[in-house]
Order: structure tokens, then C-alpha cells, then sequence
């Protein structure tokens, strides 16, 4: 039988699978930061944290943790997502992910690897011999960060995003499984040889395409809790065709319901774990890279929020600012905000507040202690500066400065 879903209750789903609306499964006490089994048991219900180097308000990966566990210390995170439990792999994009999720990804290895065999004038196949002499070094030497390795082709070419041989070369090994993150310092991704940092048992560990791909489309599932064909094939950019037939075997094996959302398409899966609550009680500032909004197509039609990132936007022609975060307020996105850590000021920036169709007159006092909270976990004593630009501007400014009076 094939259930109906409202598109309210639909969002709740979502919203609960992402840990928003409960209390974590351990919470610290209150008053207490959160802390590693937090952070792990967050993880492994997220399957993963996208990581991008944006540093203007925060690191995409910190926030999505903040938003769900609140304010916590950023070095414990580090102790994990550099650790040896959770390494690094494109999941989704570059992500942080379970090192025992690492072998799911094997076949992708081998698709680039085949990618690049089937491309002789590839920059890989180009270049053999500095592959062979980067896993020289790292054999020697590693791990290694790019900047360690003294080569004279270790000189950024072009502008200053532009990529050294040798990082080029760590990233085309790093694709093919030829080397893996041996965590982070100082953000820099630290390159090894597999057998040089990974157990013995993600080693040898054996997994087919369609069984990789079938665990990969239950983890997305999960995390989605309900879900098109395309949403769950986007969680780690699983192609349509293979989605489809793992999205196929776990209905078959009964984890996957077939359900109906009037206004989505057709197609659609209800997890069978997923909560189906009765409201959701949340506020929080969503990374543009965090899950509940980086498939744009379901943000609009989840929460009628049609959202753009605009870095790679000139200045003149953005509409809404640089670094904008979605508000969520419950099972609401009513804002949308760009921030700034200005750290050298120790004041948090609002450059731009938006409010949205769904905005109540209550949401602004919760988006002002949104702010007042994220000024302290980044560490900023100063005010929180508020630009006049934006419909939510003024709004914001009064409810901040009625908020500093009280």
C-alpha cells in the first residue's frame, strides 16, 4: 500500500532525520559544551560534514554542528575530524565521512582511475613520473602536507587559487585512492599512503558497486528520512540510473516505502526508522553547504526558499550578499542572513538580513539570539554590527540594540 504524506509533515521528516527538533541522544548538561560522542553520534547521523575552505563567517563544516548541538569548543572537532575514525573522500563534495564509510567509495576510486586511463593527454597520464615521485616521498617521508614536499614544480602557476604540480598531483592520487587525508593541519589537507595510516580491516575490506551503492543510497535515506529519487541520489552524488536500482533492493528488503507527497514527483521513499513528528521546535543559521539546504531543487520545494549561493557571484550583480545563511525557525525558513567574523574587530558583521515570505513577528527575537549566540561561540565580545541593507535589516538592528538596553 502506498502511503500519503503531507508536504508539512514531509518537512518535519526531513528537518527530524537531520537532527533538528529532539534532544541529542546525550546531551551535555546544561550550560556544558558539547563533546566527542556528540560529535560522533551527529556524524554518523548525518553520514557525513562538507567540507569547503570559506572562511568569511566560519568553516562550512563547524556550522552544520553548531546549528544542531550549539555551542562547542572547535578544537575537540578538529581532535575528531583529524583524527583516525573519520577521514576525508568526495562523498558529496570534498567531505568529512566514518572511516569505516571509506570503502564505499572504492568504486569510485576506480571510476577516476578509469577516467584517467581513458584520457592519455589527462594531466595524470601526462605527468606519470611525478606520481611515481610524490608516493617516492610519501613513502619516505609521509605524511605530508603539499607544502612540505620541496620540488621546484611545488610553485603555485597563475592567480592565486591556481593548483602546484605537486598539489595536482596529490589531488589526482587522492581521487584514485592512491593516497588518503591523513587529517589536517591548519586546515591543510596532510597526504599518506594508505597502508601508512589506514587498519588493517578498512585495509582489505571488500565491498561491490551494488553493494557500496545500496549501503550508500540506506545512509542517505537515513539522513533524509523521506526523499525523491534525486534527493537521495544527490546525498552522495550517486548517478540516477544506480540510485534508482539500490533505491529498488531496499524497498524490496522493506527499509525503503514507497510514499506519495502531493506537489513532489511521483517517486518518493519514506525511511523506515524516520520520525514523523507532530511539530518541530528549532532555530538556527544553516551553512549554504549544510544537507538541509544544499540540494537547492528540494529547499524550494521543501520550504518554498529559493537559495543561491553568491561567492562566485561579481559584487554588482549579488541580490542578497557574499555569505548568506538560510534562518531556520521550526519547520520554517522565514531569513536569510550575510554574516562576517570580522575577528580583527571582534565583532560579528551583519552585512545583509532578508526576511522571507514565512517570516513571523515572533522569529525576530529568536534570529537576535541566534546572532548573540554565534557572536560567542566565534568569540567575538564586541556588538553585533547590523549593515542597512536588507528587508530585515531595521527589524534586526531594534530587536539587537532593545535586547543590549534590556
Amino acid at each position: 500500500m502506498v502511503d500519503t504524506i503531507s508536504p508539512a509533515l514531509a518537512r518535519r521528516i526531513g528537518l527530524a532525520a537531520q537532527g533538528f527538533g529532539t534532544t541529542p541522544a546525550s546531551p551535555a548538561a546544561p550550560g556544558t559544551p558539547a563533546g566527542t560522542r556528540q560529535f560522533n553520534l551527529l556524524l554518523r547521523r548525518l553520514a557525513l560534514l562538507q567540507i569547503d575552505s570559506v572562511n568569511v563567517y566560519e568553516r562550512s563544516h563547524y556550522q552544520p554542528v553548531f546549528a544542531r548541538l550549539g555551542h562547542y569548543d572547535k578544537a575537540l572537532l578538529d581532535k575528531l575530524t583529524y583524527g583516525r575514525s573519520v577521514t576525508e573522500y568526495w562523498a558529496h563534495e570534498a567531505s568529512f565521512l566514518p572511516l569505516e564509510s571509506l570503502p564505499l567509495m572504492d568504486w569510485r576510486k576506480a571510476d577516476y582511475r578509469q577516467y584517467y586511463a581513458d584520457r592519455p593527454d589527462s594531466w595524470g597520464a601526462s605527468n606519470e613520473s611525478t606520481l611515481a615521485w610524490l608516493r617516492a616521498e610519501l613513502a619516505a617521508h609521509g605524511p605530508l602536507r603539499a607544502s612540505d614536499i620541496e620540488h621546484e614544480s611545488n610553485k603555485r602557476q597563475g592567480p592565486w587559487w591556481g593548483w602546484s604540480d605537486v598539489k595536482r598531483g596529490l589531488e589526482t592520487m587522492f581521487r584514485q585512492g592512491d593516497v588518503v587525508s591523513a587529517g589536517r593541519t591548519r586546515f591543510e589537507r596532510r597526504y599518506a599512503l594508505p597502508e601508512q595510516v589506514l587498519p588493517d580491516d578498512i585495509l582489505n575490506a571488500s565491498v561491490s558497486r551494488e553493494d557500496a551503492q545500496t549501503q550508500l543510497m540506506s545512509l542517505s535515506a537515513r539522513a533524509h528520512g523521506i526523499g525523491t529519487l534525486g534527493d537521495l541520489a544527490d546525498y552522495f552524488r550517486l548517478k540516477q540510473a544506480d540510485a534508482l536500482a539500490a533505491a529498488l533492493r531496499l524497498e524490496e528488503m522493506g527499509e525503503l516505502i514507497p510514499v506519495t507527497v502531493p506537489g513532489w514527483p511521483k517517486r518518493a521513499w519514506l525511511h523506515r526508522d524516520a520520525r514523523l513528528p507532530r511539530r518541530i521546535s528549532a532555530a538556527a543559521l544553516l551553512s549554504p553547504f549544510d544537507p538541509v539546504v544544499w540540494e537547492r531543487a528540494r529547499a524550494l520545494r521543501m520550504f518554498d526558499f529559493h537559495y543561491r549561493i553568491e561567492i562566485y557571484t561579481p559584487q554588482p550583480k549579488r541580490v542578497y550578499g557574499y555569505y548568506t545563511l538560510p534562518v531556520l525557525i521550526d519547520d520554517r525558513i522565514p531569513a536569510r542572513i550575510d554574516l562576517k567574523s570580522d575577528r580583527q574587530a571582534g565583532v560579528l558583521r551583519v552585512q545583509s538580513a532578508w526576511a522571507e515570505p514565512s517570516l513571523l513577528a515572533d522569529d525576530v527575537p529568536r534570529i537576535a539570539a541566534l546572532l548573540r549566540s554565534a557572536a560567542a561561540w566565534q568569540g567575538l565580545p564586541g556588538d553585533i554590527v547590523v549593515a542597512e541593507r536588507g528587508t530585515l535589516a531595521s527589524a534586526l538592528r531594534a530587536e539587537l540594540a532593545g535586547a543590549g538596553r534590556g
